[in-house]
């Protein structure tokens, strides 16, 4: 999916607005949501990082992902460094995050490098063997048997008139 984050600043209530807009058709993008925020409290933690700034940004309905907040955060530096307050536009296509993959211990790999040996086929073709003696006699003849018939009983305790 496709995203637009517009920054801009408005002058009414000195605050910063982030618009998140979403493409509904090829080129047509529609607003989703926006936030506004204390600019004098983003520029107080803009030098403590990235983290920082996202615990400010992050609201109940304005959650951007990992992948996207280093994004998110280059471009609003960007704004507030920028000279005037012209509106700021980033675009943002889902499809970036899956341009690396990253692994369960945090390392990301690239998806075209062949050498690295992938453990999730290893464990899948370990699950995929037949381990015979595991089943008894019994369990496959159960198994194998034609009578499909269920083998339960259903009470009639109910007060119900039929």
């Amino acid at each position: 999916m496709k995203q637009k984050f517009e920054f801009e600043f408005v002058e009414k209530s000195g605050k910063l607005k982030i618009s998140e807009l979403a493409e509904s058709d090829p080129g047509t993008f529609l607003p989703l949501h926006f936030e506004e925020y204390d600019l004098e409290e983003l520029k107080a933690v803009l030098d403590k990082g990235q983290d920082a700034v996202m615990e400010v940004v992050r609201r109940k309905n304005f959650f951007p992902p990992g992948f996207l907040t280093s994004r998110l955060y280059t471009a609003l530096v960007d704004f507030i460094n920028q000279d005037g307050w012209a509106k700021l536009v980033m675009d943002y296509d889902d499809v970036e995050a899956l341009d690396c993959l990253v692994d369960s211990e945090g390392v990301e790999t690239d998806p075209d490098d062949g050498d690295a040996e992938d453990d999730d086929d290893v464990g899948l073709d370990g699950l995929l063997t037949s381990d015979d003696e595991d089943l008894s006699e019994d369990d496959i003849k159960e198994i194998d048997s034609d009578d499909d018939t269920p083998k339960f009983k259903i009470d009639d305790d109910s007060e119900q008139e039929n």
